[in-house]
Protein backbone atom coordinates (compact mmCIF):
# COMPACT_ATOMS: atom_id res chain seq x y z
CA UNK A 1 0.00 0.00 0.00
CA UNK A 2 1.15 3.33 -0.89
CA UNK A 3 0.73 6.81 1.14
CA UNK A 4 -2.31 8.06 -0.89
CA UNK A 5 -4.11 4.17 -0.27
CA UNK A 6 -3.58 4.08 3.29
CA UNK A 7 -4.68 7.84 4.16
CA UNK A 8 -8.07 6.67 2.04
CA UNK A 9 -8.36 3.76 4.23
CA UNK A 10 -8.10 5.71 7.84
CA UNK A 11 -10.52 8.38 6.42
CA UNK A 12 -13.07 5.60 5.58
CA UNK A 13 -12.24 3.95 9.07
CA UNK A 14 -13.38 7.48 11.08
CA UNK A 15 -15.96 8.12 8.78
CA UNK A 16 -17.13 4.48 10.06
CA UNK A 17 -16.69 5.15 13.70
CA UNK A 18 -18.64 8.07 13.52
CA UNK A 19 -21.26 6.40 11.91
CA UNK A 20 -21.23 3.23 14.58
CA UNK A 21 -20.86 6.19 17.35
CA UNK A 22 -23.91 8.27 16.60
CA UNK A 23 -25.93 4.72 16.30
CA UNK A 24 -24.67 3.54 19.49
CA UNK A 25 -25.29 6.87 21.41
CA UNK A 26 -29.27 6.55 19.76
CA UNK A 27 -29.23 9.58 17.91
CA UNK A 28 -29.40 7.74 14.96
CA UNK A 29 -28.58 9.24 11.32
CA UNK A 30 -29.31 12.88 10.97
CA UNK A 31 -32.25 13.63 9.44
CA UNK A 32 -32.34 16.15 7.02
CA UNK A 33 -31.94 19.60 8.28
CA UNK A 34 -30.51 22.83 7.02
CA UNK A 35 -27.28 22.67 6.38
CA UNK A 36 -24.74 25.40 8.18
CA UNK A 37 -21.97 27.93 5.89
CA UNK A 38 -19.10 25.59 7.76
CA UNK A 39 -20.65 22.54 6.71
CA UNK A 40 -21.35 23.88 3.03
CA UNK A 41 -17.71 25.57 3.46
CA UNK A 42 -16.29 21.49 4.34
CA UNK A 43 -18.19 20.32 1.22
CA UNK A 44 -17.03 22.22 -1.14
CA UNK A 45 -13.30 21.48 -0.03
CA UNK A 46 -14.10 18.05 0.45
CA UNK A 47 -15.50 18.47 -3.99
CA UNK A 48 -12.56 20.67 -4.00
CA UNK A 49 -9.91 17.87 -3.40
CA UNK A 50 -11.85 15.22 -5.52
CA UNK A 51 -11.90 17.78 -8.16
CA UNK A 52 -7.71 18.57 -8.09
CA UNK A 53 -6.93 14.80 -6.94
CA UNK A 54 -4.19 14.92 -9.74
CA UNK A 55 -2.03 17.40 -7.94
CA UNK A 56 -1.60 15.12 -4.51
CA UNK A 57 -0.56 18.35 -2.09
CA UNK A 58 -3.92 20.14 -3.30
CA UNK A 59 -6.19 17.48 -3.26
CA UNK A 60 -5.26 15.65 -0.41
CA UNK A 61 -4.97 18.56 1.75
CA UNK A 62 -8.08 19.74 0.72
CA UNK A 63 -10.16 16.77 1.77
CA UNK A 64 -8.26 17.06 5.37
CA UNK A 65 -9.32 20.87 5.22
CA UNK A 66 -12.57 20.14 4.85
CA UNK A 67 -13.04 16.85 6.92
CA UNK A 68 -11.35 19.16 9.79
CA UNK A 69 -14.29 22.10 8.94
CA UNK A 70 -16.98 19.21 9.41
CA UNK A 71 -15.62 18.04 12.64
CA UNK A 72 -15.61 21.41 14.23
CA UNK A 73 -19.44 22.04 12.61
CA UNK A 74 -20.58 18.58 14.38
CA UNK A 75 -18.67 19.34 17.62
CA UNK A 76 -20.50 22.98 18.19
CA UNK A 77 -23.60 21.61 17.01
CA UNK A 78 -23.77 18.95 19.99
CA UNK A 79 -22.24 21.53 22.23
CA UNK A 80 -25.45 23.59 21.56
CA UNK A 81 -27.88 20.90 21.47
CA UNK A 82 -26.50 20.12 25.21
CA UNK A 83 -27.17 24.09 26.52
Amino acid sequence: MNAAQIFIAIVIISLALIFVILLIKGKGVPKGGKLTPLVSLAFAFVMAGIIFGENRIVGYGSIGIGLILAFVDMFKSMRKKKS
